[in-house]
């Protein structure tokens, strides 16, 4: 069963998918074959992260992103992909990334049940 979100977080989660790139997990599975440099960051909760996630995400929690990620010293133009549990939280982050700056940024539209759907490689506890 789907979550029910309330009406002003949707809003606010369109307003910022209308003005980021996304990406669905197949493209995203791409992107970790094509030899190109590519950051992953997980924005979920971290008893979420530790319990499963992307083999080589990166997890910088949706609440301290903004103050976190200069600490992983990112260019401006690095290619990030960023990933929730289906798309709403990491929309709102990329598009604060994206105001911060950074120009190659992306939110994985299907989150972290795409990425299994898809079959990626994960780290579970």
């Amino acid at each position: 069963m789907a979550k029910q979100h309330p009406p002003r977080f949707l809003a606010i989660v369109e307003s910022a998918r209308e003005s980021i790139p996304e990406c669905n997990a197949q493209e995203l599975k791409l992107m970790l074959s094509d030899n190109q440099s590519l950051l992953v960051i997980d924005v979920r909760e971290r008893h979420e992260f530790e319990a499963g996630h992307l083999e080589g995400a990166v997890h910088i929690g949706k609440g301290v992103l903004e103050r976190d990620i200069e600490k992983q010293d990112v260019a401006d133009d690095a290619r990030i992909v960023l990933y929730c549990g289906g798309g709403y939280r990491s929309a709102l982050a990329a598009k604060s990334l994206q105001d911060m700056g950074w120009t190659n940024v992306s939110s994985l539209w299907g989150g972290w049940r795409g990425i299994q759907a898809e079959g990626l490689r994960i780290w579970r506890a």
